[in-house]
């Protein structure tokens, strides 16, 4: 019987991944139920790796090697895959976020996107010179319906002093920036607090972070050059957790917060 891959190899790791699952399965000519209990999965969620919806877990890969006598193939390919650049991670990270049950962020430089007004994130958008701002704006307003729902996620909150202090836009822009933040942060499900400038060197000198927990399980969110990168591995998760939780050790309680973030509104 003829191949028929569900996704292109040639575009990217990922998909690489996704092919080779169904190719080798295919090859050994075994049922999605068989191979779904090998990786100890369910049929459906093996269907959902094989169309690259999902990815491929450490014990997944070493249990396809296992069976395929791949010499570490699929294990390889997985790290190398978690590594590099993945031009849909932002696709990805939608979906995350909009299912997410806790969402823990960091961001030394600008307001995060789901508490962004629509004038900042266009001041932000448009400085960046990306075009068609106003689809850009669009969607990220309608990432923050995720804070609307009837069973909002927590969502924790941790800003340098730069963030509050450098303007965006005109004052208007940023003292509506800044008034939204205190509106947000008096929420039950929202946490904020602000990194001082007095605070000196703190461990979030190597840019955002953002780690996202739901039913899928734990992910976390880094800068990459030319855009982001997705981190579904379970123990590098960890590790950003444990940095983020170092980033907010330098961090102010909340109520001090809310007051930096008030000087800052009448400094405008």
């Amino acid at each position: 019987m003829r191949f028929k891959p569900l996704v292109d190899p040639d575009a990217g790791l990922w998909n690489w991944l996704a092919y080779d699952l169904r190719f080798y399965r295919q090859k050994y000519r075994l049922s999605q139920n068989a191979l779904a209990e090998i990786i100890k999965t369910s049929p459906p969620n093996l269907s959902n790796l094989e169309a690259g919806r999902r990815r491929l877990k450490d014990e997944q890969a070493e249990a396809l090697d296992e069976r395929f006598t791949t010499g570490g193939h699929f294990q390889r390919l997985l790290r190398y895959a978690r590594l590099g650049h993945d031009p849909n991670w932002f696709k990805q990270y939608m979906d995350l976020e909009a299912e997410a049950i806790v969402i823990k962020a960091f961001e030394p430089i600008v307001v995060p996107g789901l508490l962004q007004t629509p004038e900042y994130a266009t001041a932000i958008i448009e400085a960046a010179g990306a075009p068609d701002v106003d689809a850009l704006v669009k969607t990220r307003m309608q990432r923050q319906a995720v804070l609307r729902k009837d069973s909002p996620p927590t969502l924790w909150v941790v800003l340098t002093q730069t963030v509050i202090d450098w303007p965006v836009g005109d004052g208007t822009v940023m003292r509506d920036q800044l008034a939204y933040l205190l509106e947000v942060s008096a929420r039950p499900n929202v946490g904020l607090r602000v990194i001082p400038r007095t605070a000196g060197a703190h461990a979030g000198s190597d840019g955002s972070i953002y780690l996202i927990s739901g039913e899928r399980g734990d992910v976390a969110y880094i800068e990459a050059p030319g855009g982001g990168r997705l981190v579904p591995s379970l123990s590098e998760v960890r590790k950003f957790e444990l940095v983020y939780d170092r980033i907010g050790q330098s961090a102010l309680p909340e109520k001090q917060s809310r007051l930096l973030i008030e000087e800052a509104m009448e400094a405008l």
